[in-house]
């Protein structure tokens, strides 16, 4: 089974560059303390490094 990340948006995207608008926007965040849960994969770990210093990410546990 593949690992699944949860994503929050903690800062906002204000005052930031047009690509790391863009990138959260990808993402599906559009607030502070949004969030999404997405299967991991090498892409989404790149968009999850564009915009680090906005986001937390963990890894979500799936029960039985």
């Amino acid at each position: 089974m593949a690992k699944k990340l949860r994503i929050q948006q903690v800062k906002s995207d204000i005052g930031n560059i047009k690509s790391q608008k863009r990138t959260l926007k990808a993402l599906g965040l559009r607030r502070i303390r949004h969030a999404r849960v997405y299967d991991d994969s090498p892409a989404l770990r790149g968009m999850i490094n564009v915009v680090k210093h906005l986001v937390k990410v963990e890894e979500v546990k799936e029960g039985n």
